[in-house]
């Protein structure tokens, strides 16, 4: 799935690319995404242009002055711009058509992304509205996990995955963060100290920032809004190396499965 550096790699590609564009028009070829797209929504989209492309978690926020377009990649989704007639790929479920003669279109696999409206302010929305901080933000300290941990059994891993903790640190970049900050992931978070908190906290900045610096994770169906994928894989240090001798101390990576999602971690280095 599609983690924060891949959603902020996409939001930082199409930013140039639509922001001053005035929409001509809405194609809804397949509304059945996680969510349907709203009807009528060529109708509200049509005359307006793009003002600004923001992001919150993982989800982008496009401003359209008086509503925002809230869309969500989901395991497959990818959003690129191109000319508007070329033919469209399997999977292009929408299009919008900018006068400039381009199109800016969402495509989606597994049809669990999301593209929704809203007239109200996008950050009050059921969906964003009770996430926690993001990761880059000061909200986001070891003070503030140690708080939220105390006296929690659940592993370290999960906790660090849950948006209420922390937003965007999905599977790859939780496994690499805990890596870097010598946390074992199945650890019960009200165990962690608040010194291996201060260095997650760390940790979890310093891979997102290489990795959006990069342009995300090649993962699958994931590619930047010019179609290339990402390059920050050949940087992970544990994810995806179970068996391998870590890069640290040679010891075997092991892989288990925590929270129903495959973890990477090295035993030795990792405590």
């Amino acid at each position: 799935m599609p983690e924060l550096p891949e959603v902020e790699t996409t939001r930082r590609g199409l930013e140039p690319l639509i922001v001053g564009r005035t929409i001509a028009a809405v194609k809804v070829h397949n509304r059945s995404l996680r969510w349907p797209v709203p009807h009528g929504l060529g109708r509200i989209l049509a005359g307006r242009t793009f003002l600004a492309v923001g992001r919150r978690s993982k989800y982008l926020l496009i401003d359209c002055g008086d509503g925002t377009l809230i869309v969500h990649l989901g395991m497959t989704g990818h959003l690129r711009v191109v000319p508007a007639a070329e033919p469209r790929k399997k999977h292009d479920h929408l299009e919008i058509l900018l006068d400039d003669g381009r199109a800016l279109r969402f495509n989606d696999s597994r049809r669990f992304g999301a593209i929704l409206w809203t007239k109200d302010d996008p950050l009050a929305h059921p969906l964003l509205k009770d996430l926690g901080p993001e990761p880059f933000d000061t909200a986001f300290t070891a003070d503030d996990l140690a708080s939220r941990a105390r006296g929690r059994i659940v592993a370290v891993k999960p906790f660090l995955m849950d948006a209420k903790t922390v937003v965007g640190v999905g599977n790859i970049y939780a496994s690499e963060a805990l890596f870097r900050a010598g946390i074992a992931p199945r650890r019960a978070a009200g165990k962690v100290s608040r010194a291996a908190f201060a260095r997650l906290v760390k940790a979890v900045r310093e891979v997102l920032a290489e990795a959006i610096a990069a342009g995300g994770t090649t993962i699958r169906d994931f590619a930047n809004s010019d179609g290339e994928p990402g390059y920050f894989r050949i940087s992970l240090r544990v994810y995806g190396r179970g068996g391998e001798a870590c890069v640290t101390c040679s010891t075997p990576v092991k892989l288990v499965r925590l929270g129903q999602r495959s973890t990477y971690f090295c035993p030795r280095c990792q405590k």
